[in-house]
């Protein structure tokens, strides 16, 4: 199998989730590999400063003021990147987030707002990545970043909705598959599952408990640029081949 990322380079490219972590990771490894990207946060300013550190590498970032827990901002992302910048040819739904809360104790809001950008945000961008592929008759590739947690319900403290919404991520990746082969579409879609990896949502999260904090410092963890990598790599496959669950564990 011949892996290149040849047939992407000038094309677009958005990244959820944008500012830090996997997503900035992300953002960057596609920028080096010539592509057009679209980085959306609600912290844009941070995604504005990462694309000055960017400037001369083979493609181009650029940073969209976005909370995408909001219908609004989804659609008009892909609005503005449509008119600016042409199609969309790559879709990265990383956007995720984390409430350290329990079922038997939580609250309602901090759950929906779990669900609403793990889950709901995932399916709309989806949606209208879609749309636009179709219209242009794009074979593009969605790509979920998921996680371990999609796959099973480890044991670590106050996970409550976390892994459903993952679960959530898993089973829509099937479902999202199996449509596209209904409709003979040619649109690739991956879901990349990661184990603990350093970020603001793990052991960089200032909020957390000290148990919390405690329990992450004993675990091996990986980087945000070995997913960045496992991103290039299902990008890279030949276009008859689609990986469609890789897992990615800390050893």
């Amino acid at each position: 199998m011949v892996l290149s990322m040849d047939r992407w380079v000038g094309k677009v490219a958005i990244v959820t989730g944008a500012s830090s972590g996997i997503g900035k990771a992300i953002a960057a490894s596609l920028v080096e590999q010539g592509l057009i990207v679209v980085g959306t946060a609600r912290r844009s300013e941070l995604v504005e400063e990462h694309a000055k550190q960017l400037s001369g590498k083979k493609g181009k970032l650029h940073g969209i003021k976005a909370d995408f827990s909001k219908e609004e901002d989804i659609l008009k992302t892909f609005e503005w990147t449509t008119k600016n910048l042409g199609p969309v040819h790559i879709l990265v739904n990383n956007a995720g987030i984390t409430k350290e809360t329990s079922l038997t104790e939580g609250k309602t809001e901090d759950w929906k707002a779990t669900l609403d950008l793990n889950v709901l945000s995932l399916c709309i961008a989806t949606r209208e990545a879609v749309k636009v592929m179709k219209a242009k008759k794009i074979n593009g590739h969605i790509i979920h970043i998921n996680s371990v947690y999609g796959h099973t319900v480890f044991n670590v403290p106050n996970l409550n909705v976390y892994p459903a919404s993952k679960y959530a991520v898993t089973a829509l990746t099937e479902t999202l598959r199996q449509e596209l082969n209904h409709l003979g579409s040619k649109i690739k879609v991956t879901s990349v599952s990661p184990g603990l990896v350093e970020s603001e949502m793990t052991t960089l999260n200032k909020a957390q408990s000290p148990e919390r904090k405690a329990f992450l410092e004993k675990m091996p963890i990986l980087k945000s640029d070995d997913i960045a990598d496992s991103v290039v790599y299902a990008l890279s496959t030949p276009e008859h081949v689609q990986i469609h669950e890789l897992t990615i564990r800390p050893v």
